[in-house]
């Protein structure tokens, strides 16, 4: 047998293998058209493992009637048959025959979550465990005896027993792992607490005592693990609606080779420089410039923009766009995973992972605290059995003592509330790039904005189209459609219908100042006025934009920038929360002067260098201000980056968006103040989920150190306190903010009474 016959395959291909595989049905469904009467099928294949496997594969496949060619992917396991459509070959039957077991090929498919399904299993195992153990310990409390009593230790003993292994491996294989490697974790006392209880437990059984922790050890473990796994669910839902959005993403795109051949490929294939066929309906799979046709774009999956935005040659588009009215052909920009929509995913496990002050101070503690909790596990053991002499009493102690004081809730007060804000600014259109940017932003006392593009849309609108003659602008339109520069595409907009004005011999676009054509020896120009005039660039004529022929103006043509939407809500409700509002530009300073004056901003500077604006910033600093820097340009990377924290929206050049701290994909400014608003809840509720924590060990600890505790009620508290920290970050979800409150409560009932 060779090494890679299907013969030595793991168990979990011997189980596909024993399938049938799609059916025809399925297998044509999931097929795709590419072109010239031909049909692709990708099919999984986890049984390929070297050479010989994709060779006899291949020729399999090859010899079938109206296969036109069959490839193997030894990296993703994955086989692509092209055939005939009119006539689907036997594919799947074909490689059960050579022992080859096949599904359809899904490359954004995802498995069962394991780790919640061992969760919720050991959970319903640990509580039917201590339900009935509890039963049995309330019979022993009720007044059973001698015999009765031994008997039902005997039982509890046995239930607990499965209950350890099955619902407590989750914490005896962390806490094992952790010790192997020389260092501690929040398990190990855990661990270590619940494996006392019981032998003590089973001691005092064996014995013939009054007294056994059965109930303790299997209870702690229920209670923890409906801890972890509300921890779980909320990290899980913190990622759903990104995950939704990959799981929206196309799987792969039509590519257009140069020899005008076509063939769909999966989106991880694409590179740049691809040409790509988007038919109507269709969703853009990368990054990408619209090399052919025209069409309207639906955009709210990136940008939360609800109306169609039209995309012609020259366009960018992103990854996740819907096309909806024209086919286009792209040329990639990017790949799959430097892709928008990649980038976006990346930055929630960023949100996620970041060390802020609060966690980095947790983290710290709790790594402290497990050392800790064993030394005082084991003073209070001496120092009891020193008094006493009580072997059994001291031990008993010291288990209560080790359950009550493990760091479970201090360890889960700061990043289960980072998961919980991070999902409530996605929903509302706000990546967050760094864990710490959440904390640095509700320590905010000021605000600056960039005008262009941050304020204002970067779209700019003819304002003075009616003072324009038909024939002036069907001439400016004429030049302006072969520019790309805002302003023409302003001149395009407002031109509307039109009929070219004359053909042009030669047309070329100067770089920063304008387009330029020439029709019968005469130069027609549109752009800067001192080039247009003069082809002197430095006579600026305060900026304005003219149509010329040799040098004389025909017209002239205003604009103004679109503000961004919500753009002076958000700053009302910043200076109401107690952050005042400045704008740094750029721009001449009498169109900076006209925004602040709309808005209602005092403060404002025009003509600002980009090291300008920095310089700005520092001083703010120098004054112990802390200022939040809203920017989108190449030329306001220096100040985000010099700011305490920073926003950029998600139209930003590339380097302003890796400079800024948060990223907005929607085109209202109102992510400005949501961001600020949720932070600041944030940090008070990280605040009081330490001071819980806090609270809890101060009043807890000693009480137990006193003997008044036993195992079992340290096991509830020690639970309790978690719970309690998950249900009051949960406070911080939208929704359902009664519900979560009422959770809380009940909680601190439960917290209470034990």
């Amino acid at each position: 047998m060779s090494c890679c016959a299907p013969g030595v395959e793991t168990a979990a291909e011997l189980d596909n293998a024993g399938s049938a595989g799609p059916s025809r049905e399925e297998l044509l469904l999931s097929s795709r058209s590419v072109g010239d009467g031909l049909r692709q099928t990708d099919l999984s294949v986890p049984g390929v493992h070297c050479g010989a496997c994709i060779h006899a594969i291949e020729t399999a496949l090859s010899k079938l009637d109206g296969v036109e060619s069959a490839r193997v992917n030894l990296s993703a396991k994955r086989v692509s048959v092209r055939w005939r459509e009119d006539a689907m070959p036997p594919i799947v039957e074909s490689l059960n025959r050579i022992g080859y077991a096949a599904h359809l090929f899904d490359e954004l498919a995802e498995g069962k979550d394991r780790a919640l399904a061992e969760l919720v299993r050991a959970t319903a195992i640990a509580g039917f465990a201590a339900a009935n153990i509890m039963l049995l310990s309330v019979s022993v409390w009720s007044g059973a005896e001698d015999a009765t009593r031994d008997l039902f230790h005997w039982i509890s003993a046995l239930v607990a027993l499965p209950a350890l292994y099955f619902a407590g491996g989750i914490f005896y294989r962390s806490a094992w792992n952790a010790l192997r490697h020389g260092t501690m974790n929040m398990d190990v006392p855990i661990a270590l607490g619940v494996t006392l209880a019981y032998a003590l437990s089973l001691y005092d059984t064996i014995n013939h005592g009054q007294e056994a922790y059965f109930d303790a050890a299997v209870s702690l473990l229920f209670f923890l693990l409906i801890g972890r796994t509300l921890d779980h669910v909320m990290r899980d839902r913190a990622r759903t609606a990104v995950t939704g959005l990959a799981r929206l993403a196309p799987r792969g795109a039509m590519h257009l080779r140069e020899d005008g051949s076509s063939e769909y490929i999966p989106v991880t294939e694409i590179e740049p420089g691809m040409r790509l066929h988007i038919a109507a309906g269709e969703r853009i799979p990368v990054d990408g410039v619209v090399a052919e046709g025209a069409s309207d774009l639906d955009c709210a999956l990136v940008t939360g923009e609800s109306a169609p935005q039209d995309a012609g040659v020259g366009e960018e588009v992103r990854a996740g766009m819907l096309n909806l009215t024209g086919p286009l052909v792209l040329r990639a920009t990017a790949r799959s995973q430097d892709s928008f929509l990649a980038e976006m995913i990346r930055l929630m496990g960023v949100a996620e992972g970041g060390r802020a002050r609060y966690r980095r101070i947790a983290d710290r503690a709790s790594a402290l605290y497990s050392p800790v909790v064993h030394l005082t596990a084991l003073a209070t053991f001496v120092a009891w059995f020193a008094i006493s002499g009580d072997f059994h009493r001291a031990t008993t102690i010291a288990i209560a003592v080790l359950i009550i004081t493990c760091p479970c809730a201090l360890g889960l007060a700061v990043p289960i509330v980072q998961v919980v804000a991070a999902r409530r600014l996605f929903e509302e259109g706000i990546m967050v790039k760094d864990g710490s940017a959440m904390e640095r932003l509700a320590e905010i006392d000021h605000v600056a904005f960039d005008k262009t593009g941050t304020l204002t849309m970067g779209r700019s609108r003819l304002t003075n189209a009616s003072e324009i003659g038909s024939q002036d602008m069907a001439l400016a339109a004429s030049l302006a459609q072969h520019s790309r520069h805002p302003l023409s595409k302003a001149i395009l907009a407002a031109a509307g219908q039109w009929s070219p004005a004359m053909t042009f011999e030669t047309i070329r676009e100067v770089p920063g100042f304008g387009v330029e054509g020439v029709s019968g020896g005469t130069v027609y120009r549109l752009g800067r006025a001192g080039w247009a005039l003069s082809g002197d660039p430095r006579k600026d004529h305060e900026g304005e934009t003219i149509l010329a022929r040799d040098g004389t103006r025909l017209a002239t043509f205003r604009f103004e920038d679109q503000v961004r939407t919500g753009a002076a809500r958000a700053l009302s409700e910043l200076k109401q929360a107690g952050c005042p509002v400045e704008i740094l530009s750029g721009d001449a300073r009498p169109a900076v002067a006209s925004l602040a004056e709309q808005l209602g901003v005092e403060t404002f500077a025009g003509g600002m260098l980009p090291a300008g604006k920095a310089e700005r910033l520092r001083d703010l600093a120098d004054q112990r201000r802390k200022t939040l820097m809203v920017g989108d340009g190449l030329n306001d990377s220096p100040a985000l980056a010099a700011a305490h924290v920073s926003m950029a929206p998600s139209t930003a050049a590339d380097i302003g968006r890796n400079a800024a701290d948060f990223v907005f994909l929607r085109d209202s400014l109102m992510a400005a103040p949501h961001a600020l608003a949720v932070s600041r809840r944030a940090g008070r509720l990280i605040r009081q989920n330490l001071g819980l924590a806090i609270v809890y060990n101060a009043v807890a600890v000693p009480v137990a150190i006193l003997g008044h505790v036993t195992p079992l009620i340290a096991a509830v508290a020690m639970s309790a306190s978690s719970i309690l920290v998950i249900a009051n970050a949960m406070r911080l979800h939208g929704g359902r903010p009664a519900e979560a409150e009422r959770a809380v409560d009940g909680m601190k009932l439960v917290a209470g009474a034990a």
